[in-house]
């Protein structure tokens, strides 16, 4: 389920606001300029589905986010279990970083968090199928796909070579719980 906590920088224990009301969670994070939109993702995709099938099931949906942004390229991510190096991979994204553009993922299976350090707080971003989120560039965040990832994801560019993380050299992604759906609270 896709739920928006919002926690003091400094108190990873308390939550001052969760919330699973898509209404919601766009309404509080267009305010840092965060966008986030819900859209249809109800196409089954089989386990052989490569990027490619995925591209052209959400090719409408794609074009339109392409042209509205600004993006010169896409691609797909599917992640499982099995990923070869799953556990490195994971790693390579819990420390907070920053990209010199916008970073856009569409979830279409599947969920992962984002956690955005803005503003004296941390955002984290549940995202399931069906949501869009893009963060600015130059925003401080990282991300979890949890220990037993299992998502697809279309990631949208401004650059063809795609992004590049910078780390901010902030530990503050170790205070703050990981991603674990099976352990999720809800409102």
């Amino acid at each position: 389920m896709s739920e928006l906590t919002v926690y003091l920088e400094s108190d990873a224990r308390r939550p001052e606001l969760r919330t699973t009301d898509p209404v919601l969670i766009a309404g509080h994070l267009v305010h840092s300029g965060i966008l986030y939109e819900r859209w249809a993702a109800d196409t089954p995709l089989p386990a052989s589905t490569d990027g490619g099938d995925v591209l052209r099931v959400y090719a409408g949906p794609i074009a339109r986010l392409k042209e509205a942004r600004g993006f010169r390229a896409v691609d797909v991510v599917r992640i499982t279990p099995r990923t070869e190096n799953v556990a490195t991979l994971r790693a390579k994204f819990l420390d907070e970083h920053i990209h010199d553009e916008d970073e856009a993922r569409f979830f279409v299976e599947g969920a992962a968090a984002f956690y955005i350090h803005l503003e004296g707080r941390v955002f984290r971003v549940v995202c399931e199928a069906g949501d869009l989120l893009s963060i600015p560039a130059g925003t401080p965040h990282w991300f979890d796909m949890g220990a037993s990832p299992r998502f697809t994801a279309i990631r949208f560019f401004g650059r063809p070579d795609g992004w590049v993380a910078s780390p901010t050299g902030d530990t503050i992604a170790a205070r703050f719980p990981t991603f674990d759906p099976d352990r999720m609270e809800t409102a």
